[in-house]
């Protein structure tokens, strides 16, 4: 089901943003306040999440590659497509075997699986693009450690 709407792009912070309307983020399906989505501005294909403001309709951030290929800009309005993305991400970047052998391992499984969506896909995807068994070991290594830390939300590598 594609959901469309019409939104003026406007910076919060140093991001550009739009608002998604409540009646059109209410019809998709949240995962602890996001929503995961693929869709088009001004005809040009993205995928990334809405992200829940306090008191606000959700927002999507616009990046330079949206309005570059959306043909848009700063205070200008864009027309939006949208739909629920339902892609799992573990199907578009699969754990790797020493991931869950180590998650296993040091028990820190239910804490991989309470991060956020965005923040298990940052860390499949740079660990998906790693090329040598040395580098990947240690990038797992790091991720255990902030999983155990409990500093979820801190960079890797």
């Amino acid at each position: 089901m594609s959901l469309s709407f019409k939104a003026r792009i406007y910076k919060t912070g140093i991001n550009w943003a739009v608002d998604v309307p409540e009646k059109v983020s209410a019809k998709l399906k949240k995962t602890k306040g996001y929503i995961r989505i693929k869709g088009k501005i001004n005809g040009f294909d993205f995928k990334t999440n809405l992200v829940p403001v306090k008191d606000s309709p959700h927002r999507l951030f616009v990046n330079g590659i949206m309005m570059k290929g959306g043909n848009t800009a700063l205070d200008k309005v864009a027309s939006f497509e949208i739909e629920q993305n339902t892609t799992k991400v573990e199907e578009e970047y699969p754990v790797p075997s020493p991931l869950k052998k180590a998650l296993k391992e040091h028990k820190v499984e239910k804490d991989f699986k309470a991060l956020t969506p965005t923040r298990v896909k940052d860390i499949l995807r740079y660990l998906y693009y790693i090329k040598t068994e040395e580098t990947l070991q240690k990038n797992i290594a790091k991720v255990i450690k902030q999983l155990k830390d409990k500093s979820k939300n801190t960079r890797i590598p």
